[in-house]
């Protein structure tokens, strides 16, 4: 199992005093609505503006006319949500952050300067500081069993949760079109090809990919 520093820097995410609390990272998943409401009733209202209940939008961010959020949900300081996006119940994103188009969030964490390009899904989830997620990019959070997401590490570890996503290390990169399975955990600075379907823990500073032979030939 990795260690809670082998994925995050402390200090890059308003929830991290409670993320230190728990004695296994994913336990922070259905914390999530809570900890933002309970964030957002201390932010500076100098900094952030409060649009409609549950919902805080620093001042510095730049958010799309067509964005939909959905609280309770924060965006932080110079982040930036780009035309389309999808924001909904229990999203706390950090500071220079970037939301792409089409993109939608729903009960995660984004640790500062991390990056949801473009047409991705992110769900149940934590992103470490500057992660990055490719176009196309899904983090798969449900079963098709509907059952509970267990964590395979040699042994089987019971997460207690029926929705869970990724844990995505720090600078960790998820190439284009690529998927996480359910309870999928990434070590910092880890790089994931694009079209690569991978589960279970995977090491920090790791390369995962698919071995695919391309073929060509010529029509007659």
């Amino acid at each position: 199992m990795l260690a809670l520093d082998e994925l995050f820097t402390p200090g890059h995410t308003r929830a991290w005093e409670w993320l230190r609390e728990c004695e296994y990272p994913w336990q922070i998943i259905p914390q999530i609505e809570d900890i933002v409401l309970k964030i957002g009733s201390t932010l500076d209202s100098s900094l952030y503006d409060h649009p409609s209940k549950g919902i805080w939008i620093a001042k510095s961010a730049v958010v799309s006319p067509s964005a939909c959020i959905i609280g309770p949900a924060i965006i932080g300081e110079n982040t930036e949500v780009r035309v389309g996006a999808f924001i909904r119940n229990g999203v706390l994103v950090g500071d220079e952050c970037v939301i792409g188009n089409s993109a939608e969030l729903k009960n995660c964490i984004l640790s500062d300067r991390a990056q949801v390009s473009h047409l991705n899904y992110v769900g149940d989830s934590v992103l470490g500081f500057c992660a990055h997620m490719g176009g196309g990019a899904i983090t798969s959070n449900f079963k098709s069993l509907k059952t509970e997401v267990v964590i395979n590490d040699g042994a089987r570890i019971p997460t207690g949760l029926l929705k869970f996503g990724v844990l995505l290390g720090d600078h960790a990169e998820l190439g284009c079109n690529s998927v996480t399975n359910p309870g999928t955990i990434i070590g910092a600075y880890t790089i994931i090809y694009p079209l690569t379907s991978v589960r279970g823990i995977i090491p920090s500073y790791s390369i995962v990919k698919n071995r695919q032979q391309q073929v060509i030939e010529k029509l007659t």
